[in-house]
């Protein structure tokens, strides 16, 4: 499988066995695949984005004229997650670095980023530079690079998906989704839904 150069991030583990997690929440997996609708909608070399994620029944309690204007209502989203895009991110901050300077409040069930990474093949391992600037351009200029774009979503109860869809494979059906795709990711994303912050 393809390995990131961005070493914050893992590599991206698809698992062997692609059949559904059977653990998934599938409020999480629903928004998580809507968010990756949405960004690949805009195309590629987008920059990152963060979403909050909220009980949709809750939203239509507290935030009636937001739901409406978002066409929701209680009746017919129980049990699912509305994603709430964040304001966009200055195109020199990293997302990891954005990420722990973030603590959600109390309302926000969880919480999704959309990442675009470089990934190449793992036989190009030994070659890549110690120095992170001279791995990005190492990556760049690699003939095997791929570009991947991945979604990573988290809930306060713990649940985790992911979905993944390469350039060279820019298709729907061709999204990869999974549980723990990408687990430094996840981590890092979590940490911003703890009470300890």
């Amino acid at each position: 499988m393809n390995e990131p150069v961005d070493e914050d991030l893992n590599e991206p583990a698809v698992p062997e066995n692609q059949l559904a997690d059977l653990d998934v929440d599938p409020a999480l997996a629903a928004a998580v695949l809507e968010i990756e609708q949405h960004a690949s909608q805009g195309g590629w070399d987008q920059p990152a984005r963060l979403y909050a994620l909220v009980d949709t029944a809750q939203l239509v309690v507290h935030e009636p004229a937001l739901a409406s204007a978002m066409g929701l209502d209680a009746s017919s989203e129980q049990g699912s997650l509305t994603p709430i895009e964040q304001d966009q991110l200055d195109p020199g901050q990293q997302l990891e670095r954005v990420l722990e300077t973030i603590a959600w409040p109390g309302q926000v069930t969880g919480c999704a980023a959309v990442v675009e990474r470089l990934v190449l093949p793992p036989e190009a391992d030994p070659e890549i530079p110690e120095d992170p600037d001279e791995a990005a351009a190492y990556a760049r200029e690699h003939p095997a690079r791929q570009e991947l774009r991945m979604v990573a979503g988290v809930t306060r109860e713990g649940s985790t998906y992911c979905a993944m869809r390469f350039r060279s494979h820019d298709d729907d059906t061709k999204v990869v989704g999974g549980a723990d795709l990408v687990p430094a990711l996840l981590e890092l994303l979590a940490a911003t839904l703890t009470d300890e912050q």
